[in-house]
Formats: C-alpha cells, structure tokens, sequence
C-alpha cells in the first residue's frame, strides 16, 4: 500500500471510531464516549489530521461537565478548524468544506461563554456564526443551527428563550 493510501485508511479508521463514540454518547453512555474520545485524543494530538481533532474536540465538549472544561475544548475544535481552512497544514482535500464548520463552532463557544456569564464573548462568537451562515446549506442542519443562532441571540437581550431545546448542533 502505498503512502497517501494508508493514511486514508487511517483516516476512515479514525472517523470510524470517532463515529462509534458519538453513537455512545447519544446513546447516553457519556462517560465511556468520553474516555473513547480521550484516547483518541491522546493517539492523535501530535500530528493528528486538523479534521480529527476538530470533530473530536467539537464532541469532546458535549461530554464535559464543566463549562470551562467545555469552552476549552470547543476552543480547540475552532482552532483545528482554522489549521484545516487556513493553509497552515499541508493542502487537505477537506479544507474548502472546513468553512462549513464556523457556524456551528462559533454558536457553540458562543453558548459556552454565555453560560459562563461572558456576554460579550457571547455575542462576539455569536456574530461571527451569523457572518459564516453562508456557509451552510437550506437543509435540516442548516435551519438547526440558524434557529439556534436566534434563540440564544434572545436569550441574550433577556428575552426568554421559545424554545429552550439544545444549542449545540454537530458539525
């Protein structure tokens, strides 16, 4: 096998356990698809494809009880991103696609800092995942994450919320 093709096995081995953690965590094994993330984590950290480690942080943070914990790894999850979209690592063919990610990533540190009492942060990252709509197509996770968009932007001018479902859609 040759280079480029092992790495792509690696890679759809990796997506494949990433896949099998969130099926645990939304099957609400939290913890064990935490630890399953944490290992992965470990594996990867170092020289890890951008894309691995922004899903995994992405999904890192749906598993951690404290919202610092959480905003940290949501945190890295837009960092990754940005490696990905931004030409820092080498040409990836994901990249262009990679801009799909800043409207979920910022409504969800968006969400973090206003649990944390950040307003300000808040609407800043919540700003940004307005500007970056664009990059999301009229489908069911598009309109997922526009409607969150507006929800948490009333929750933060103190309306209450229409519908207090979650904030966090996936990537």
């Amino acid at each position: 096998m040759t280079e480029p093709q092992e790495r792509s096995a690696r890679d759809e081995v990796t997506m494949t356990r990433i896949g099998q953690a969130v099926m645990l965590h939304h099957g609400g094994d939290r913890e064990e698809a935490r630890d399953r993330f944490l290992a992965l984590w470990a594996e990867i950290v170092e020289n890890g494809n951008p894309l691995h480690r922004c899903t995994l942080a992405h999904y890192l943070a749906d598993t951690q009880d404290d919202p610092e914990a959480e905003l940290a790894w949501d945190l890295r999850a837009l960092s990754a991103a940005e490696e990905l979209a931004d030409g820092r690592m080498p040409p990836h063919a994901l990249a262009p696609a990679a801009r799909a990610f800043y409207p979920t990533l910022h409504l969800n540190l968006a969400a973090d800092y206003a649990r944390l009492g950040r307003r300000e942060a808040a609407r800043s990252h919540l700003r940004l995942s307005s500007g970056a709509l664009d990059a999301l197509d009229g489908d069911a996770h598009g309109e997922t994450v526009r409607s969150a968009i507006v929800r948490l932007g009333r929750q933060l001018d103190g309306d209450p919320p229409t519908n207090p479902g979650p904030v966090r859609p996936a990537p």
